[in-house]
């Protein structure tokens, strides 16, 4: 397994949509975790050109996280809201976008990790058939998928996978299963002792994991990581908008602003601090991806570019006050410290 290569167990989350770089990924392995390049939202050639560029800039593995495609949303649900929404991309100075269903270059991106591989091919939003994990692990890649779920792991399982990766409610962005429905959610605590005890697949555990308590407590619990993402939002390998590392730090963490789960930037839910666009729409926003992805994207462009933090999706674990501004290689070397120490410290204490 990939993470026996490892010297730490500390995998950083893929950041679809802007943070996620290739100098992030490198800075992760480098330290001595797994780093991950996003793919959601590239073609294949662009996902080719950023691949290329890790692949200059560390020897380390690393991995590549795809979307699963889904089914078409609700067209005269999308337009309702697209009349509800429009006068807020006017004030953030852009007309809506073209609302549409499309498969994110799915084939194209999974022929060309068959053509050329990598250690490890994460999937988000679904799981894929035995065919195309059988495939890629022919190719050599080793295969995850994102479960929020005890039923999602068994099927993921039974699919092939090589790892579950179990996302607790507490992450932020999107939920990563099959399921959108928030009353599916279950925390992470729960998700990892209940897939440990009914299933042999290994497992690594993301959602909240902010210190390296968090780490140790779900490496205790069987998790053979921990992954991590809002940890590294504001690390300055990070393509994260100025607008969205402001929001990260704006008040004393016993100040700062609650995360909500919401449909409204994406038409899929995704947790993120609360703003004006959120708290306004996501009583309204209907179960629709890529569709109202695609209708607020100028919106959330225009808006990232004027500093209009209410406009911009502002994705963030629930702990993400206890996050900071560092060099993602030192995130992953203190963090780990921190685990190892609050490990040790519990041992003596129960020896």
């Amino acid at each position: 397994m990939i993470l026996d290569r490892c010297d730490i167990p500390i995998v950083g989350a893929p950041l679809a949509g802007g943070p996620s770089t290739p100098e992030l990924a490198a800075a992760v392995c480098d330290a001595g975790g797994l780093g991950f390049l996003a793919a959601g939202y590239l073609s294949a050639p662009e996902l080719e050109r950023r691949r290329r560029r890790t692949e200059q800039i560390t020897s380390r593995p690393f991995g590549v996280n795809l979307f699963c495609p889904g089914p078409a949303g609700d067209a005269s649900r999308v337009r309702e809201y697209a009349a509800v929404i429009e006068k807020d991309a006017h004030a953030a100075g852009a007309a809506l976008g073209a609302p549409r269903h499309d498969d994110d270059d799915w084939d194209a991106k999974v022929e060309y990790l068959l053509a050329h591989p990598v250690p490890v091919v994460s999937f988000t939003f679904g799981i894929p058939g035995p065919e195309v994990i059988g495939d890629l692990r022919a190719a050599g890649c080793e295969t995850w998928v994102t479960v929020t779920t005890l039923a999602e792991a068994r099927r993921a399982a039974e699919a092939g996978a090589d790892l579950l990766v179990a996302q607790g409610y507490e992450a932020g962005g999107h939920r990563g299963g099959v399921s959108d429905s928030a009353h599916d959610a279950v925390g992470l605590i729960a998700l990892l002792q209940l897939i440990t005890a009914r299933l042999p697949t290994p497992v690594a555990a993301c959602g909240g994991i902010a210190t390296g308590a968090a780490i140790a407590a779900v490496l205790c619990l069987g998790a053979r990581a921990a992954a991590l993402g809002t940890a590294f939002l504001d690390c300055p390998e990070a393509g994260t908008a100025a607008v969205h590392r402001a929001r990260l730090h704006a008040a004393p963490p016993e100040e700062a602003p609650p995360t909500r789960l919401t449909r409204a930037f994406s038409g899929r839910t995704a947790r993120g601090i609360e703003n004006g666009f959120l708290l306004a729409h996501s009583a309204g926003a209907p179960a629709a991806y890529p569709e109202v992805h695609h209708l607020t994207t100028p919106m959330r462009k225009a808006a990232r570019e004027a500093g209009l933090a209410d406009y911009v999706n502002l994705w963030a674990g629930q702990a993400y006050p206890l996050t900071g501004a560092r060099p993602a290689g030192d995130v992953v070397r203190e963090l780990w410290a921190q685990a190892r120490a609050v490990l040790g410290q519990s041992s003596a204490r129960h020896a």
